[in-house]
Formats: structure tokens, sequence, C-alpha cells
């Protein structure tokens, strides 16, 4: 079975393949609609055949039966499959009659825009209520099959189209869809086409972390039925919200959006299509946000439609937003009392996502940080928001997060139910991330902090502030963020009196909190009082070291978390090798994450957050891929099959797939070769090792003869490879040593040292033939033993895979804290051993040796 990672980037590849050079923008709009529009016939021909009672059938015969019923039953039948699905395709416009003409040489590109403009034809005069949510979707505007771009003349366009129809060839997406692996991997491609097209992303695409962390802000404050998104993109941030809700309340949830990007807009449907939201939930317009509000209440015209979650990533300091000459009378911006500026739109579209936010709503929208401070009528807006106690929470996030802008930016949190003592929590999160390429990202322990601290509402020394009205209103209505969050300072300044005279600070001492809680015996008896509020080591830095992390309270500490941490292993080995098709694996892996939270906030100085992102790690790098296998199947059914190993061959026009032997589908080889073939494994290394030593004494006498009057130079220059400009090489000919070697008596130094040289090479050659051929057979023994692997090493490749060093690095978060202060004294110890007085021992030392010198001096006449 292919797995959703699989599948992902065999998409991503063809698309890199196919696209050639154009725009990665505009080419989403061909790859995704072709493939939304397969989505769509193989729904047609699913619910054909299931309307009709077919069993086990091939497509193509399915594609005769429906197109034989299509000729008995005409519209009858297409009105069957329209009030089942809300749409038709017709089986001479299927995906699968393309297939077929493409199979037998009769695939021309004007019969996919004729498939194309008839989907459009049937919804249009189908009368449907959910027509209107498939209108529009594959029009000329976003996808004109004739654009030169596809190819310089037909039949280039041609040749690229049909590479692109077969891309989905052998994709069922109805059963893709079942586990939501259809869903991830369009929205994988429109986060790939986003990275590729740089600043146009912003049109359409909220990066997953941003994302992410808006979304579980929101679905933890709530009970959601609808929601909204008043710059919807491609959807994103709404199906992340989804994902955040119970099974239970996606059942029932309506989905609200508004997009002014036609091409967008199409993607926004498409998306929640595959997504499996039904056309009656959801609610997509193509307008301009701003210019006209929507959606309206007839019945509560001043109130507009209110909704239980609004997010939002909105276009930044949007230019001239107010086009239509909206007045401060517009309901939507009466309660701040003044109109944004035109040239900076971005309260404008807080004010219209906030006065669409229900009563027990949560609001996060995500903007640049003007918004925080800037004056003028953006700061009476941010007065009056703090007034009327809209603002819950404001997050920092790091600069670089997205692909059309450096700027960092903030997610601010808004709810219309605050109690009026309620303080604004401050956070910032802009210093936690890593680099991957030239983005900045946030891992997933970065998120779950920044969640937890707004959930809990927690305040953290240099991370997150509760901040009262008073506070604020004392800042002027500022709400910039390191105004209210100070960064950790350098906590150990310089201290003047310790350099002069020597001894460590006592109030340094008393900032190396962990060591003196857990281990205040071992860190005292390594400390003498030298002078009030001055202290120095009795021992060695690496003494006192040993003697604290061998503390009798870190170990017993160490060996209580090993114990729950194997229990916790033993726990989820037994879940994760038994999962099946109804196990939810997202759930199963939030279980996991939540899980090790808890368990080690039990700990006092364990950095939680990086329990979570080991956890974290192992469900990106194993658990994700392996898991879906499983369930799809069985585990040691999974764990004895193997698949081709596919290797990249060839650049440019001549870059192909190759098969390069075969792997395990979740036992690695690398594993196999390590515990079932250790003594092969060895035996080949020993043979390196040795072929190592040979290259290296031969180096050594490549480079003597290179050195005139030598004996190596006098014996073995002539042997040594040339240039054409016959300067010598780095190596030895084995011709010429043969020759040299034959013309050479025996016995003499000159030979023995000849016959040296040629017995290494004769024995380098040995050695590298044996190594290829051992290698070569360990490998091909390594393929077959996939297929026979014993349950009992199967449990053991794969714990080993899984899990092999998770105890040991959770373990390890015990002693981290302590080493870290560990390295703060002996950074403080080697900062003070310099005293003055040392100084000026040390000059006066070389002024005597400067004066012995003198004298020593003889001045010739």
């Amino acid at each position: 079975m292919i797995t959703s990672d699989e599948i992902k980037r065999r998409l991503w590849d063809g698309a890199n393949e196919l696209r050639g050079s154009m725009d990665a923008s505009r080419y989403k709009d061909y790859m995704l609609g072709l493939m939304f529009y397969k989505f769509l016939s193989d729904k047609t021909l699913e619910t054909f055949k299931s309307t009709a009672g077919l069993g086990e059938i091939s497509e193509k015969d399915l594609v005769k039966e429906y197109a034989n019923a299509r000729t008995e039953y005409g519209t009858e039948l297409d009105q069957m499959i329209q009030n089942v699905l809300g749409y038709y395709v017709t089986p001479e416009y299927l995906y699968q009659t393309w297939l077929i003409d493409i199979e037998t040489g009769d695939f021309e590109v004007s019969k996919v825009t004729d498939s194309l403009n008839n989907f459009e034809r049937t919804i249009a005069i189908s009368g449907d209520k959910t027509a209107n949510d498939f209108k529009g979707l594959f029009s000329n505007s976003t996808i004109d099959l004739s654009d030169s771009a596809l190819g310089s003349d037909l039949n280039e366009r041609s040749k690229n189209i049909k590479a692109l129809i077969l891309l989905f060839a052998d994709l069922n997406m109805v059963a893709l869809q079942k586990g939501d692996v259809l869903g991830d991997a369009y929205e994988y491609l429109i986060g790939q086409f986003a990275m590729e097209s740089g600043k146009k992303a912003g049109e359409f695409y909220t990066p997953q972390q941003v994302s992410e962390v808006m979304a579980q802000i929101v679905a933890k404050s709530n009970k959601i039925q609808s929601m909204y998104d008043p710059t919807v993109g491609s959807g994103s941030l709404l199906l992340t919200v989804k994902k955040h809700l119970s099974e239970e309340s996606q059942k029932s949830l309506n989905y609200y959006g508004q997009e002014k990007n036609t091409a967008t807009y199409n993607l926004t449907r498409m998306n929640l299509l595959l997504h499996g939201v039904r056309p009656e939930k959801m609610t997509i317009r193509n307008a301009d946000t701003l210019s006209h509000d929507w959606p309206e209440d007839p019945n509560r015209p001043s109130e507009g439609v209110q909704f239980d979650a609004v997010v939002m990533n909105p276009p930044y300091s949007a230019k001239n937003w107010n086009r239509s000459e909206l007045k401060v009378s517009d309901p939507r911006f009466e309660a701040a009392g003044v109109l944004p500026p035109d040239s900076k739109g971005d309260f404008a579209f807080l004010l219209h996502g906030l006065y669409h936010l229900g009563q027990n709503g949560t609001m996060a929208i995500v903007l640049p940080h003007g918004v925080l401070f800037r004056g003028a009528a953006e700061g009476h807006i941010r007065e009056r928001l703090i007034e009327k106690n809209n603002i819950d929470a404001v997050i920092g996030l790091p600069s670089n997060l997205f692909t059309n802008t450096g700027i960092p930016v903030a997610v601010i949190i808004l709810k219309k139910n605050r109690d009026l003592g309620d303080p604004v929590l401050i956070i910032d999160g802009s210093h936690d991330f890593i680099k991957v390429g030239k983005q900045n990202v946030l891992q997933e322990k970065d998120i779950a902090k920044i969640v937890d601290t707004y959930v809990e509402k927690l305040e953290i020394d240099g991370y997150s502030h509760l901040t009262s009205r008073e506070e604020i209103i004392k800042n002027e209505y500022n709400l910039n963020i390191p105004r209210y969050v100070e960064a950790k300072e350098d906590e150990f300044p310089q201290d003047v009196d310790a350099h002069l005279f020597g001894g460590i600070p006592q109030k340094d001492i008393e900032k190396l909190k962990v060591l003196k809680v857990l281990t205040p015996d071992s860190l005292n008896q390594s400390l003498k009082t030298i002078r009030p509020g001055y202290v120095e080591l009795t021992k060695g830095i690496e003494e006192v070291s040993r003697e604290v992390l061998g503390n009798k309270r870190v170990t017993d500490l160490t060996s209580t978390l090993k114990s729950k941490v194997a229990d916790y292993l033993a726990k989820y080995w037994d879940i994760l090798r038994t999962v099946d098709k109804g196990t939810n694996l997202k759930q199963l892996s939030d279980e996991m994450l939540l899980e090790i939270k808890r368990m080690l906030s039990e700990f006092e100085y364990v950095d939680v957050y990086s329990g979570y992102q080991i956890i974290a790690e192992i469900w990106k790098q194993s658990l994700t891929h392996d898991t879906e296998l499983i369930a799809n199947s069985e585990f040691y059914t999974v764990a004895r099959t193997r698949e081709p190993n596919m290797v990249t061959k060839g650049t440019g026009k001549k870059k192909r797939e190759k098969q390069d032997g075969w792997i395990g589908s979740i036992v690695p080889n690398y594993l196999i070769e390590k515990y079932l073939y250790a003594d092969e494994v060895e035996a080949i290394n020993q043979k390196k090792s040795r072929m190592n030593e040979i290259e290296l004494e031969l180096a050594e006498l490549v480079e003597a003869a290179k050195v005139e009057d030598t004996d190596e130079n006098n014996v073995l220059y002539d042997a040594l490879k040339k240039n054409e400009e016959d300067e010598p090489g780095d190596s030895f000919e084995a011709k010429r040593l043969k020759t040299e070697l034959k013309n050479t008596i025996k016995g003499t130094s000159e030979f023995n040292l000849l016959k040296k040289v040629d017995t290494l090479l004769s024995e380098k050659s040995t050695l590298n033939r044996e190594i290829k051929t051992e290698e070569k057979a360990l490998k091909d023994a390594v393929q077959e033993r996939i297929l026979s692997l014993s349950n009992e090493e199967i449990d053991h490749l794969v714990y080993e895979k899984w899990f092999g060093k998770t105890q040991n690095l959770i373990v390890q978060l015990v002693e981290k804290p302590l080493k870290n202060e560990l390295n703060i004294l002996k950074m403080l110890n080697e900062r003070y051993s310099e005293t003055l007085s040392s100084i000026d021992e040390e000059i006066s030392e070389l002024e005597k040796s400067l004066e012995m010198m003198l004298n020593d001096l003889v001045v010739g006449e």
C-alpha cells in the first residue's frame, strides 16, 4: 500500500518534473484543478457502482457499465447521482475516458476542455441548491489549456497535459479521501507551491505552523458549530481548526469564507470538498471582504451573521483598502469610532472579523507588529478595543515564517465575553524556532508551549506576562511586546571586585537554582568563603561535576524517570502494533504527546517541551508512516513486506528513477544488518580498516617518493603516475612498478622497497574485490531476510527503530539543567581566575626576564 507521505512525494516530484519553467503559482491551478476533476470522476463512478449494486469490477469495465446505463436511463441516472453528490460527470467526460483515449492514442487536449466546460454547464442548469459550490471551478480564467506556458505548440501542450493526467491515473481518490490522505496530499501540494511561489504565496497560503497556533487556541476555547475566515485563501486555516475538533463536532460544523482572488476562491472550494466537507456545510463567496459586508443577516441588519470562531490571515497593511468609500457609520467600524487609515488596512480586517464574532466566540488574526504600537487612528482603535475589553492575548511570533514576507508577526486573540478585570496575556514566542533553509520554522514544542501558556494563562519569566488594564493605560495603550515581556539579559554581569581581588560572587552562586535545590550538599562542599560575599572552588570543575551527577538525589530522580519512561513506552508499544482501520491515528499521536507532557511535568526542572519534541520527532520520522501501513494490514505482515528502493539517476532531461534493490516497508535494512548479520558486518569493517591502513601507508610512500635525495625518491619516483607535464601524482602506477621490479636485483634494498609497494597494491586490490563481493552478498541476504523475519526479530528491530534511543534521550533531561549550571560555574571560575594581583605578579616576572636579557646582551665595538 502506498502511504500518504509517498503520495505527497510522488505528486510533488511529478509537479516539479512537468511544470518546467512555468511559475509555480500558475501551475498549481492546472495540477490541483485536474487532481480535483479526477476526484469528481472517481466519486461519480463510485456512486454509480454502489447504486447499481456492482461487485468487484475493473475500472475499465465500470466505465463501460456506466456508459451503457447512461444510454439506457439518460437524465434519470444523472439526477440520481446529482441527488447523492450534488453533481455528476457523464461517461464521455470522465477522467477515466481521458486515460482510455491516451492508451488508444485518441487523446486530444480539446477533449479535456470540453469535459471541464460540460461540467460547468451541467452544474449551471442543475438547479441544485449546492450548485454554487461547484460553479466556475474550471473556468478558462483559471485553467486555460491553450496557455503557451504549457507548451510552445499543440503537440508540446498535448504531451505535457497527458503527462499531468497520467500522474493521477492510479490514485483512487475515493479510497484516499476516507483516511483524509487525499486532503492532506492536496494541502501539502498547496504548501509546496506556496514555498515555490515566494511573494505570491501570501495570496493563498498560511504556513502550517502559524495555522496550528491559531487553530489550537480557537478549538480549545469554546464549542464551535460555525466558523468564518473573511480572507479564506486556500481554506487551510478553516481546515486546521476542523482537525482539532472532535469527530462529532465536525459533523455539525458550518464553514464560511470569502476570497477576492477567483483562482484562489476555486482552490478553497476544492480543498474543502477534498477534505470531506459536504457542499451544504460550506458557504464560500468570491468577493472583496472590506468593500461590502458579508455575510449579512436580513433579520439583524445591524449585527451581521455571527460565528463561534473567526480566523484570519489578511493581506498585511493593505493600501487603498477603502475604495468603496466606506464611512465610520458602517456597523463594522462604528464601535471603533474611527476608520482605519486608508494606507493600512490591518485594523479594517480585524474590526470586520470582530463584528462577525459571536458573544461567546473566539477570534484569532495574524497581523504585522505595527498594529500593536502605531498611533493616530490605529492608536484610537486599539484604545477602544482595550476599553471594550476585547483583546484577550497578543502572541509574538518569529520573523521569516512566511514565504512572502520576512517581517515578524503577531497573533491577536479577541473575545467579546471577557470579564472586566481579566488581564491581557502577552506572549513573546519570537525566539523559539529552528532554521530550515531560508525560513524560520516553529517546532511542535514551540507551538505546544504557546498554546499551553495561553490556555493555562501562565506567566513565565522572559516569555509571558499577564498585564492589567491599568498597566496598558500606563503604557498609553501601546501593546508592543517588549514593554511587557523583558528579554532575559545576562544573569551574570561582570563583577569589578571579583576581577580585582578574585573569587566568585556569592550572588551569582545563588542564581544556580537547580544545583542549590537538587544537590545543595555537593555544591556547598565544593565552595569556601574567601571574604564576605565571595567564594572559590575547592576542587576542579570535573570533580564537582562527577559529584553532582552522582548525587543520590539525582540518581534517584533519574531512576524514577527511567522507570516511568519504560512503562510509557511499553504501553504505547502494545497500542501502536495493534492499530487498525478503526484507529484514529491523529488522536493516538495527540494522546501520546499529552501523556509525555503530563508525566514530565511531575519532575521539577525537567524541560517538558524538550521531551514533547522527542516524541513528536518519532511520529514525524517513523510512526506516521509505519502506523498508516499497519492500520491497513497487520503488524507482522507489514514488517515482512519489502518495497522497491527507488533512486534518482542522472540530471536534467536524463534524470530518471531506477530501482536499486529492496527495502523493508517498516523494518530498516541497516538494523537487520546491525543485529542479524553482525559477524558479516564486522568482517567487512575489518577489511575496510585494513584498506585504510594500506592507503595511509601508500600515501606516505608517495609523499616520500616526491622528496629529492631520499631512498624512496631514488627507487620509487619512476613508478609514480605522472600528468601530461610529467609532474608526479598521488598514486603509484602498477605497470611501471612491475617493470621497475623486474629490472631490479632481488635481495637489494631497492628491490625490497619496490616489493613492499607492490605487495601493498596487490593486497589493496584483493581487499577491494572481497569487500565488494561481501557487501553485495550481505545486501542480497538482508533483502531476502526481510521476507522471513521471525516475530521476535521483528519486535526487536521495530522497537529499536521507534524507541531505541528514546528512554536515554528523555532521562538525559534530568541532567541537562544541572550540566547547564555546571557550565556556568566553570565560566564564573575561569572569568575571575585572573585577579589584579596575579596580573601584577605576571608583569613583575616579565620585567625581571627582560632585565636579565638586557644584562646578557654584549655590545660589540
